[in-house]
């Protein structure tokens, strides 16, 4: 019996996703039902239904969870769950559409049919609630907010028919599935595993935090988000690269897996900190690392806002904790990396770190300190960026800063 936690809510992983002649027959299917255009965070969304990521979730939410979440963290059902999954259209779409209809559900990128889905609900929401519930700002200037505001006016609930991945399994190496992870770990013989969440390259700081973690627990899984984000960030497959080689020359063998997993960054700072360690909970992980500013942009949280929230939440929401960490950095006194805790010198002596930070110093061909990150992470980092648009480089300069 595997003595990994348990997915959320459910004793196994509620996977949506059909295979086989079941998919091939769903597929014919969808040919003939009307279609509704979904965006890259519905598709990634639907990809975690469909793979068991969102479990115990059958498909996307109606107006009473919907409520019940931006209000108390709470869908209709009782269920802990921290940001709406919804999906939306406009107005004249929907009024194509009637409870009981099945429709089929396509990217609005690459064209291809992603779902087929029964709807059972139509309803309006106040997405100004919805952005200040789950972003704390309704400013427009928030990528989260932005993403929100931008989305039809009418929801459409109901349960899915998973058709597809996505390009996920194909143009990433590290993309793996929650029964792919779970798996893995079983075999490594981890129970308690911890999970670090990134959507940059690790500079010396990630590298300390996964170090503490790894000392204490069975091992830690490199989680990097695979799905769009703010301009200016930097690609999955050049991260995943500067990950990798981090691993193999700086990690103990069998200490470390690198992963990745299909959504795009909401940016929601403390209520994405619970989505990453409900979802990390199907994945297997027993723990979280939530650092400074986890999922955060700008200064619209505060630095620890992602810790305390943590002690906010009903007890026994979440099977998968926090390993909350404290601010860290290179002390030159100390000679090596430490963090408030730790270290007892001054600011003078530190040198702080960031992931906003290291994308300015490399778009603006600034020496990087060999104690702000690794020579081999760099190497990778700096042919990225010699190979870059000039505009693309001053969106780096310009765009906002998280500890992630």
């Amino acid at each position: 019996m595997s003595k990994l936690v348990r997915p959320h809510g459910a004793d196994q992983l509620k996977t949506l996703l059909l295979e086989g002649a079941e998919r091939d027959a769903e597929l014919a299917r969808a040919a003939s039902l009307p279609q509704i255009q979904i965006s890259s965070r519905e598709v990634g969304d639907l990809i975690m239904l469909g793979i068991g990521g969102f479990t115990p979730l059958d498909g996307f939410m109606g107006k009473a969870d919907w409520q019940g979440i931006c209000d108390s963290y709470t869908m209709a059902n009782g269920l802990f769950w921290p940001i709406p999954i919804t999906l939306s259209t406009d107005e004249a779409t929907a009024s194509t559409i009637a409870d009981g209809d099945e429709i089929a559900l396509i990217d609005s990128e690459s064209g291809e049919v992603m779902a087929t889905m029964a709807v059972t609900e139509k309803y309006r929401i106040d997405k100004a609630h919805e952005c200040q519930t789950v972003f704390k700002t309704t400013d427009t200037a928030h990528p989260g907010v932005q993403m929100v505001m931008a989305q039809g006016d009418i929801n459409l609930a109901g349960p899915v028919k998973v058709l597809s991945q996505g390009d996920f399994p194909t143009a990433f190496s590290d993309y793996m599935t929650p029964t792919e992870t779970r798996t893995l770990f079983e075999e490594k013989g981890w129970n308690t595993v911890v999970a670090f969440q990134t959507r940059n390259p690790m500079h010396r700081s990630h590298e300390y935090l996964v170090k503490v973690a790894i000392e204490t627990c069975d091992g830690v899984m490199i989680h990097s988000l695979l799905g769009k984000l703010k301009p200016g960030d930097i690609p999955a497959d050049v991260r995943s690269n500067a990950i990798g080689t981090l691993i193999e020359n700086h990690f103990v063998d069998d200490t470390v897996v690198q992963s990745g997993y299909p959504l795009d960054m909401r940016y929601a700072g403390p209520r994405e900190a619970l989505l990453h360690a409900l979802f990390r909970q199907n994945y297997g992980c027993s723990h979280l690392i939530v650092g400074r500013d986890h999922a955060g942009v700008g200064d619209y949280y505060g630095p620890f806002d992602a810790h305390h929230i943590f002690d906010e939440i009903p007890e026994g929401a979440l099977q998968t904790q926090p390993l909350k960490l404290d601010w860290t950095f290179w002390c030159y006194k100390c000679g090596s990396m430490a963090s408030m805790r730790t270290c007892p010198h001054t600011g003078e002596d530190r040198l702080l770190l960031s992931g906003s930070k290291l994308r300015k110093m490399l778009s603006e061909g600034d020496e990087v300190p060999t104690e702000f990150s690794r020579p081999e992470v760099l190497k990778i980092l700096r042919e990225y960026y010699a190979n870059i648009k000039e505009e693309d480089k001053v969106e780096v300069t310009l765009s906002g800063h998280s500890a992630r």
